[in-house]
């Protein structure tokens, strides 16, 4: 809620419910943030609790760039690996948004939530071991950097996009820069960026009916500080 504007501010008023992202400077847990009004924060979708939102960022918009630096089309088929976590519940919803057909990876204790989500078929990876799926697909988003690196480049069409939020270490990144020099293909990681644009075409989706947060647990306030599975909400 913001609760108070500078004289120049002509974005946000004082009383507006706002939701946003502070980057890498954190500081969300304070009982006040100061932030620019370009900085990554939009209206509040109107169908959602504060709760509900504040799990918004930084997992949908990081399911949303990848996604569209897979190219993602009407058509396409699409694996999400890591579909019950913080960012592959939203990337399952978006990628049926965007017309794919979903295959999503999980345990069995969500196989229902993600189906509930829309995925389209469902690898249970305590049953099912996805190195013998067969399938091939346009689209591999590793949302938790546990996939199999050959097998998902193998299972990829001549010009899929095997998309990596987490792809940190020098081999994988190595891999990655080989097969995009030798292949068609393309291995992409990196990090989402920060942008009230998105925020402000989730808050669209979310008011449509066609994106929802998944909430695995709440923490009171007093339990916040150094709690490492804030970051991991919906795994």
């Amino acid at each position: 809620m913001v609760e108070s504007t500078g004289k120049n501010v002509t974005k946000f008023k004082p009383g507006d419910a706002v939701y946003g992202a502070c980057g890498m400077s954190f500081g969300a847990y304070a009982e006040y943030r100061c932030l620019s009004e370009n900085a990554s924060i939009a209206l509040k979708p109107s169908n959602m609790t504060f709760e509900e939102a504040a799990a918004v960022p930084v997992g949908a918009y990081t399911a949303l760039q990848f996604l569209r630096k897979g190219n993602i089309q009407p058509g396409k088929r699409v694996l999400i690996y890591g579909a019950s976590g913080s960012v592959g519940t939203y990337a399952v919803q978006l990628a049926k948004h965007f017309g794919a057909e979903v295959t999503g990876v999980c345990s069995s204790a969500n196989v229902e939530l993600v189906r509930s989500l829309g995925a389209d078929r469902i690898i249970d990876y305590t049953k099912d071991n996805f190195a013998d799926d067969g399938q091939i697909y346009d689209i591999i988003f590793d949302t938790v950097g546990k996939s199999p690196f050959q097998v998902c480049t193998r299972r990829l069409t001549p010009n899929g996009f095997y998309l990596r939020a987490v792809h940190y270490s020098p081999q994988a990144i190595l891999r990655g820069v080989w097969v995009n020099l030798t292949s068609g293909k393309k291995v992409i990681g990196g990090t989402a960026k920060d942008t009230a644009e998105d925020l402000m075409y989730l808050k669209e989706l979310i008011e449509s009916g066609k994106l929802r947060s998944v909430i695995d647990r709440r923490y009171p306030l007093e339990q916040a500080r150094g709690c490492p599975s804030l970051c991991r909400a919906g795994a």
